[in-house]
């Protein structure tokens, strides 16, 4: 027997509004400053796929409805809740109000690595994303509980920000489901 794949229409997924009904994962991410519309719409569809709660959009960022956003977000920033700020602290300082974790996506001289880092079930997370070229602020970092630094072995030492957010966020589904 071959190793067929599958048909869309077998592949189990939900609607939109069937998206939004699901339980809570206790993730959001916060986009610091991404310029990039394209990067915005991959961490749409990523957030989709691993049923984030929330993608703040801070800054520079590109909102929907955008065509540059929905070619990579394929629809995604329809079924994930957002919300545009102006200033990434201003989200920042909501969600520590709400409870959450403030993770900083980002090499550190304190950046414990992903790789040994597992998330504590029942606790909510924001995980921050920095620019394209500059990363997460000072200011977003000092205000961190702490960073995530993802291990890296080539001469790089930086991957595009939406490869960031899918190698963290699969991390922190992994452990959660555990």
């Amino acid at each position: 027997m071959r190793n067929r794949k599958l048909l869309n229409i077998e592949l189990g997924r939900v609607t939109a509004q069937e998206y939004k009904e699901l339980p809570d994962s206790g993730i959001v991410i916060v986009l610091d400053n991404i310029r990039s519309a394209h990067n915005v719409g991959s961490a749409f569809r990523t957030a989709d796929s691993f049923k984030i709660d929330k993608v703040w959009l801070c800054g520079i960022c590109a909102v929907p409805p955008s065509a540059e956003i929905h070619k990579s977000a394929l629809g995604a920033e329809d079924s994930v809740e957002w919300e545009y700020v102006t200033d990434t602290m201003d989200a920042v300082r909501r969600l520590k109000e709400e409870g959450y974790t403030i993770v900083s996506a980002e090499q550190t001289a304190e950046s414990v690595m992903l790789d040994g880092f597992v998330p504590e079930k029942g606790r909510k997370y924001a995980v921050v994303f920095g620019n394209e070229v500059s990363g997460v602020s000072q200011e977003v970092v000092d205000a961190s509980d702490f960073s995530l630094e993802i291990p890296q072995y080539g001469t790089k030492h930086s991957l595009n920000v939406s490869v960031s957010v899918g190698v963290m966020l699969w991390h922190f589904r992994l452990m959660m489901n555990r």
